[in-house]
């Protein structure tokens, strides 16, 4: 089995040189195998979220290397750093981010096509992946019709929609009350082992992160088991 992602010594410094200057990561290495689930804990303001907008090319790291599936990242230019982004990379965030004007097919579909996809074959989609998660009939409706729970279950999806390789999620049911938090959860680790994804999940806490396949700590700026 090979490696999805391989993280190797990422350095991250803000303000470098200045009196602001802040490290954030000091040699930060982990990797997740393919169709394997990490979470990764660690307290607010660790760098977390940085870790993971680095590995799946939001960020650019100072030092270190960031290989996806084998393939090194860290040399690509800014537009084939936003294709590899696009075709292999699911974002889940904290909020759902859906857009408000659009219906939650709508949400779904229209990364789609920004990737290329026939209509048709992303609607089709779209409807697949809302059925997935049981929230088809709610096809029509705009965010603000949906329930917290079922924002974030058409985020899931909209994160799904272009069958990426590697799913990262920053706290994604950190939004939710305990019990939407659970029966949420479960939705997303079931699509997760469905489709045979790699998945990094960066939670807070310790019992949804006690259901995934090994946990990681993310601790002054360094990756510990």
């Amino acid at each position: 089995m090979g490696e999805a992602l391989i993280l190797d010594e990422i350095e991250k410094v803000y303000n470098r040189g200045k009196p602001s200057e802040v490290i954030v990561l000091r040699g930060a290495s982990l990797s997740v195998a393919q169709g394997e689930v990490v979470a990764l804990v660690a307290p607010s303001g660790a760098g977390k979220s940085t870790l993971l907008h680095i590995a799946g090319l939001l960020d650019v790291a100072d030092g270190g290397r960031v290989v996806h599936a084998g393939r090194e990242m860290m040399g690509l230019t800014d537009d084939a750093r936003t294709a590899a982004r696009r075709a292999d990379v699911g974002f889940i965030y904290q909020f759902h981010h859906l857009l408000p004007e659009f219906s939650a097919l709508e949400n779904v579909v229209l990364p789609q096509l920004a990737n290329g996809a026939d209509k048709r074959a992303a609607v089709n989609r779209g409807m697949e992946l809302l059925g997935r998660v049981g929230v088809a009939v709610r096809a029509d409706s705009r965010p603000a019709a949906l329930s917290g729970g079922e924002q974030q279950r058409v985020a899931f999806c909209r994160s799904l929609a272009n069958g990426p390789k590697l799913l990262l999620a920053d706290e994604p049911t950190g939004n939710l009350d305990p019990a939407t938090s659970d029966t949420v959860f479960g939705v997303l680790m079931d699509l997760v082992r469905e489709t045979g994804l790699s998945a990094l999940i960066a939670t807070h806490n310790m019992e949804l992160a006690g259901r995934m396949d090994r946990i990681v700590r993310l601790d002054r700026g360094r990756v510990v088991v």
